[in-house]
């Protein structure tokens, strides 16, 4: 006799999922990374340079009041009532009784603000769930328009990755075939995170593709960018720029930065920093961007990164830095872009750990095979 399938719709049972969370092993360190968070997201600079000064057991009653206190002012006013309302019946006597002439009703006051205090909590887990369900039919989009990680480029071995720390990012990885020869990529980064900088990269691509075949040099191309970024954005948003334009033809790649860490050229077991950029796009208004030329002979590697590389924290707030990635790409630069690339990220995330991680990583790699 076959046994029982279950229906594709059937809910998982509760005992099972209690079952599978006891399983895992790893509540003290979820609570204790979700609490470091909390204070990362309710807590303002001075509150925690205050906490540093005091002593553990004032520190921690201080620490769960303004926790607390945070908490109530992030609600909205209807639930802050209801919020009230439970603490109040708390306080209140145990049982509540009431007779009329043929109706008796007792009742326990703790059930009714239990009862309230899930309401809110279901309230806040919905507009959760609703912002959540947005934020991933936006990373669907910004998925959608990411180029193909490998690409065919005659000659040139590459590899295109951007990972983003939350549901939505602010980096722009992006390939564009200006013709059968010439081809540009950009790799670019947006200051803020979430959806403000997901829809200031979403522009900066359409912008950039829609520019790049009509602009004969890089500078030009950097300069009218920053012109549109600056008229059409919010003040205080900018975005950081490399853009390159290779041939298939040789190993010349011309180069235009505009404030991002400057690309690094893998020449054997050196490491040649290429030349640091101009402003940043969106800043000024009018700027004259300058572009320079790399040559890259058989075998060497052009690494575009951005600073969610350097910048990634491990669990004792030590970065991963620009020195440490110079020592691993010696060692690497033998492999093709992919073994490149996925190598650098596997170090990164070996260095980082369980530590949460705040920024994109975005990274563009470039080895000429002929």
């Amino acid at each position: 006799m076959a046994g029982k399938r279950s229906h594709p719709d059937q809910q998982p049972h509760l005992r099972n999922i209690l079952h599978d969370d006891l399983r895992r092993g790893d509540f003290g360190r979820t609570m204790r990374r979700d609490y470091t968070e909390l204070k990362e997201v309710f807590l303002d600079d001075n509150r925690k340079t205050r906490l540093k000064e005091m002593k553990q057991p004032k520190r921690w009653l201080v620490t769960s009041w303004w926790l607390l206190k945070a908490l109530f002012l992030k609600l909205k006013p209807a639930r802050r009532l209801l919020l009230i309302l439970a603490a109040v019946i708390m306080l209140m006597p145990n049982t509540v009784q009431y007779s009329g002439d043929r109706l008796r009703v007792s009742t326990e006051t703790s059930s009714i603000a239990v009862a309230i205090l899930l309401f809110i909590l279901m309230l806040e887990l919905k507009d959760k769930l609703l912002a959540h369900d947005e934020l991933e039919a936006g990373r669907a989009v910004q998925t959608a328009l990411m180029p193909e990680q490998t690409p065919e480029i005659p000659g040139w071995s590459a590899w295109l990755f951007t990972r983003t720390a939350n549901e939505v990012g602010g980096d722009l990885v992006d390939l564009q075939a200006l013709d059968a020869t010439r081809f540009r990529v950009s790799l670019a980064d947006v200051a803020g995170k979430g959806l403000k900088a997901a829809l200031f990269t979403a522009k900066l691509q359409a912008t950039l593709r829609a520019l790049a075949p009509d602009v004969p040099t890089m500078g030009e191309l950097a300069a009218k960018l920053n012109r549109i970024f600056y008229r059409d954005s919010l003040r205080n948003s900018f975005a950081s720029l490399v853009c390159i334009e290779l041939n298939t033809g040789d190993g010349m790649i011309r180069i235009v930065n505009a404030g991002h860490p400057p690309p690094l050229h893998v020449r054997g077991g050196a490491i040649l920093e290429t030349k640091k950029g101009d402003p940043a796009i969106g800043i000024v208004p009018e700027f004259s961007y300058s572009e320079h030329q790399v040559l890259l002979e058989t075998g060497e590697v052009l690494l575009i990164y951005s600073d969610g590389l350097t910048e990634a924290k491990n669990e004792q707030g030590q970065f991963f830095g620009v020195q440490r990635l110079m020592d691993i790409l010696p060692r690497l630069s033998n492999s093709d872009a992919r073994n490149i690339g996925e190598l650098l990220v596997q170090d990164v995330d070996r260095f980082v750990g369980e530590a949460k991680v705040y920024d994109d990583l975005s990274l563009v790699v470039l080895r000429r095979k002929s």
